[in-house]
């Protein structure tokens, strides 16, 4: 555990035994509230974390997901379980995931194959009249002067919600801003099917950054240093980056994947190779391209003028 902010704590959930892969924050108050839970395999983790913190079973008020993919809502129903009083806070296209979420397994489980049970596990039902349906704008309150705004936030995924925290400045980006690991180099585009779409996802980075947050954080990993405007545009600028790469390989009849690794596999060369192994686990270059795929499939274009040379 970590103390990023005050009233704001660091979670490690030590997904796949790897440290500083995955996070979830406990904000504090009268009524703290859990953003994001991690995966169903990193439950006893985050459990023990908040043992730790003091919180018994009555004490969480809230669990509040940036979006129902695994490896941050997989714990939902089992952190649901454990503290019976808190409210589960999601997007309103995550929702019905959250309560039935026999859909949602079966399409991660031809996504990840063997790794859905080996690594992530898979995601227990909440009871319907436990989940509220987040808006774009709307609150949830912590008390003690707390508050943590939805900023809806599609483009990773459709159901995707950043969290500004009024009282730190803290803006809990998800995935919409991408991944960078402590350990693992550059900041990397997240851009996995189905719900890959290159202008929402430049649309959302503009939206947090209105917000103008004291800084950015990741699930993974943490808060991105530097500025939050240097943090987004550094996110903007990969991001349009690797779609023009995506495209012009798309263009060509190349493959995506092998076309994104010819160009960015530099941004990582210096890492030990087991931190390159958790990267392309969490955020690799094949995951990325089926998702510019079949963005571009789906008629997703960029202008020639920002097309990669």
């Amino acid at each position: 555990m970590k103390f990023v902010a005050p009233g704001v704590t660091e979670i490690d959930t030590l997904l796949g035994g790897w440290e500083h892969a995955t996070a979830g924050y406990l904000l504090d108050g009268p009524a703290p509230v859990l953003v994001e839970t991690g995966s169903q395999s990193s439950v006893p983790v985050v459990l023990e974390a908040l043992d730790g913190l003091g919180l018994g079973p009555d004490d969480l008020a809230g669990i509040a997901v940036t979006h129902v993919h695994l490896d941050h809502a997989g714990g939902v129903g089992d952190i649901a379980r454990a503290f019976p009083r808190a409210k589960v806070y999601v997007h309103e296209l995550g929702a019905r995931h959250l309560v039935d979420p026999t859909r949602l397994v079966a399409s991660a489980g031809r996504v990840y194959g063997p790794l859905l049970d080996e690594l992530y596990g898979r995601l227990d039902p909440t009871d319907a009249d436990r989940v509220r349906v987040l808006l774009d704008g709307e609150s949830i309150e912590i008390g003690g002067g707390r508050t943590l705004t939805a900023v809806d936030s599609p483009g990773h995924a459709k159901h995707h919600l950043g969290f500004h925290d009024s009282l730190s400045g803290l803006l809990f980006a998800g995935d919409a801003v991408g991944v960078r690991l402590p350990d693992g180099g550059a900041l990397r585009p997240a851009t996995p099917p189905p719900d890959f779409d290159l202008e929402l996802a430049l649309a959302s980075l503009r939206r947090f950054a209105d917000r103008k947050p004291v800084a950015v954080v990741l699930a993974h990993y943490g808060i991105v240093p530097g500025t939050p405007d240097e943090a987004l545009a550094d996110a903007e600028e990969t991001l349009r980056s690797w779609a023009a790469e995506a495209a012009l390989a798309y263009a060509d009849g190349r493959d995506i994947a092998e076309a994104l690794e010819t160009r960015f596999a530099a941004d990582v060369s210096g890492t030990d190779p087991a931190v390159r192994k958790k990267l392309e686990t969490l955020n690799g270059f094949h995951s990325n391209a089926a998702g510019f795929r079949r963005w571009l499939d789906q008629g997703g274009h960029i202008d020639k003028a920002e097309t990669a040379p």
